[in-house]
């Protein structure tokens, strides 16, 4: 995936038939979608792939708990049919999680294990694993960092654990093999029309400047919480269809946990369900769900919500998490689609996805979540080809492989390189073929310099945020480490793309700015 390739096909290709505006979850999944059913396909993102939403989720593949409580079982289906066919597709990212349910009376073990068996029996032949009641002694032992008082009795069950980003680069990857085009840090700053139909875009490469006329017969916009800036380009009349919520997560040292099971506590003080989960050796605490008016790429959390996240952690912990524990804090807005009754509290939003066809023929994608992404794509190109009049072309994305899905047995789930699947063959072949390159970029972590190197290379690895951030997610991780190795990561990049000082300079101290953010002291 080399991001010189992907411009050079905007000169060679006259029009296009899917012209797809976003490169996060669904902006990701309507071009892979379009792009394997054999339509002339191009995908545009403003920044780097899943800069925003994509990449600050809670990790989780999952059908939701909350939601059959809810009484919501239709979404709940289609999401554990489609984390199913996710842990299948991408094998090498998606894997099951063990969460625990710790209850303070003995018929919440009773209630729970009822609610989640029959969360099991939704999920048909692509169940992930079965519920089970757990003894307060099972508990304890599984979780050795809960506080004991008062707990009489526990149930776990298995859903889905990912890592956002990495299957963002890896969809990228996947859409330019179907014969699609996808390139990041372009940025659509105009909508094209004849006739008051939309005929394609103008999009400006945010790197070189120059400016490009992209002709096609659909465009789609998937820009997540910023939909309204892009249906405001077609109309000034549209309405309000995304409704941005915040989910704000701390991330802290694995002694919080010590433990290869999650905590999910299915009700706190606000009504809200917060997860303690291992990712990556850290324990990852969240979420928050709040109503948010003004989106925009750099979410922060704001103080009541990094308050509540550590008092209620505080209250099941044995070590009581404090604002010095936190290693990184990061927040993403949620593209929730709105009510007709102008909802204002998130659960009154709905958390499913909506297609939305304007006068001009634009087509729009709102809501969801990254569970449902493919559907949420195929629902989106059946739509197109409806409205557009294309040729009826049947959605294989059900079965396709994502890129890099072969697991690679001598790469340990806990090692870094496991998240690039069958990639990690070729990273593990440049440290050893390249002396230097096996040396890590940080002494606490194992990101090495050939995984930067590899990124640049063949995964559109622009500037040292789409390294720490996005590609090795050590930003994420623990921001003070990634602070601390920006200027080295940004003098590797320079190196291999032959840029000069005053680049490495700029970019340790945009890196630095933006870093100092997801600290909290």
């Amino acid at each position: 995936m080399k991001r010189k390739i992907e411009i050079e096909k905007l000169s060679s290709e006259k029009e296009w038939d899917f012209v797809i505006i976003g490169g996060g979850a669904s902006g990701l999944g309507s071009a892979l979608d379009a792009a394997s059913r054999g339509f002339k396909t191009l995908l545009l993102e403003s920044y780097d792939f899943s800069k925003g939403t994509s990449s600050r989720s809670t990790k989780l593949i999952h059908g939701g708990v909350r939601y059959m409580a809810q009484g919501h079982l239709d979404l709940v289906k289609e999401a554990l049919k489609e984390r199913g066919l996710l842990e299948k597709n991408a094998s090498h990212i998606v894997s099951r999680q063990s969460f625990i349910i710790p209850n303070y009376t003995w018929w919440e073990g009773i209630y729970y294990k009822i609610g989640l068996t029959f969360y099991d029996l939704l999920a048909k032949n692509l169940s992930l694993g079965k519920t089970k009641y757990l003894s307060r002694e099972e508990v304890l032992k599984r979780l050795p960092t809960l506080k004991s008082k008062k707990l009489s009795n526990g149930v776990s069950y298995i859903d889905g654990q990912f890592d956002d980003a990495r299957l963002s680069v890896n969809l990228a990857q996947t859409i330019i093999e179907q014969g699609g085009g996808a390139i990041n840090y372009m940025e659509v700053t105009n909508l094209e029309k004849e006739r008051k139909k939309i005929t394609g875009v103008t999009a400006k490469d945010k790197l070189s400047g120059k400016s490009y006329l992209i002709r096609a017969k659909v465009v789609i916009n998937a820009t997540g919480v910023f939909t309204n800036k892009i249906l405001n380009m077609d109309s000034k009349n549209h309405g309000i269809f995304v409704v941005p919520s915040q989910g704000t997560h701390l991330v802290l040292d694995s002694s919080f946990l010590k433990s290869k099971d999650a905590i999910m506590i299915p009700k706190t003080t606000d009504g809200r369900v917060l997860f303690i989960i291992p990712w990556r050796n850290k324990a990852l605490v969240g979420t928050t769900d709040t109503l948010v008016e003004h989106p925009n790429d750099e979410p922060r959390a704001k103080p009541e919500e990094i308050d509540f996240i550590l008092n209620t952690s505080a209250r099941y912990l044995t070590k009581k998490p404090t604002k010095a524990d936190v290693l990184s804090v990061f927040a993403g807005l949620r593209p929730l689609a709105a009510p007709k009754n102008n909802a204002t509290k998130t659960k009154e939003v709905s958390r499913s996805h909506k297609v939305i066809v304007s006068d001009s023929g634009l087509i729009t994608i709102t809501g969801g979540k990254w569970t449902t992404y493919r559907k949420m794509a195929e629902d989106t190109v059946n739509k197109a080809i409806k409205i557009h009049k294309l040729p009826k072309k049947e959605c294989k994305t059900d079965n396709l492989s994502i890129h890099g899905s072969i697991k690679v047995p001598e790469v340990h789930k806990n090692n870094s390189l496991y998240f690039y699947g069958s990639d990690a063959t070729f990273i593990l072949e440049l440290e050893k073929n390249n002396p230097g390159y096996a040396e890590k970029i940080h002494p606490r972590y194992d990101f090495t310099v050939a995984e930067i190197i590899w990124s640049v290379r063949n995964e559109m690895a622009e500037t040292v945020e789409d390294i720490l951030a996005r590609r090795t997610r050590l930003l994420f991780l623990d921001a003070k480490a990634a602070i601390e190795c920006a200027s080295r990561v940004a003098e590797i990049m320079a190196k291999e793309k032959s840029y000069d000082e005053n680049w490495v300079s700029k970019q340790t101290e945009n890196f630095i700015t933006l870093a100092t953010g997801y600290l909290l002291t």
